[in-house]
């Protein structure tokens, strides 16, 4: 079950990461997700955080995703780390303006 949290912006990012870190996660199971891709990138090295790639989702979903929208992209990484696909369309509506999400998802 992944552990999500919406954010407004990078500060907040870190503070919850930090929460998660204080729960025994470590940063292998923590990722951060926004819309805009350049953001996602900028913040995940910033955080020292994980991207969700081929390991967490699949050689084919990840090929899959050059060829699908922003919004398929990220509903397709969140139900990767186990979000239901409801949720995962909850989430990306979030991302559309501008925020953030956290998740948290222990390795199986």
């Amino acid at each position: 079950m992944a552990n999500v949290i919406i954010v407004e912006n990078g500060v907040e990012a870190r503070e919850q990461i930090q929460q998660f870190i204080d729960q025994g996660f470590t940063k292998d199971d923590i990722y951060l997700l926004a819309h805009d891709n350049n953001r996602s990138n900028d913040l995940t090295n910033a955080l020292d955080i994980n991207n969700v790639g081929v390991a967490e989702q699949g050689f084919f979903d990840s090929f899959a995703n050059v060829f699908r929208t922003r919004g398929d992209e990220l509903r397709s990484k969140l139900e990767s780390l186990g979000v239901s696909s409801s949720e995962a369309e909850q989430y990306e509506r979030e991302m559309d303006q501008g925020k953030v999400v956290v998740l948290a998802a222990r390795s199986a």
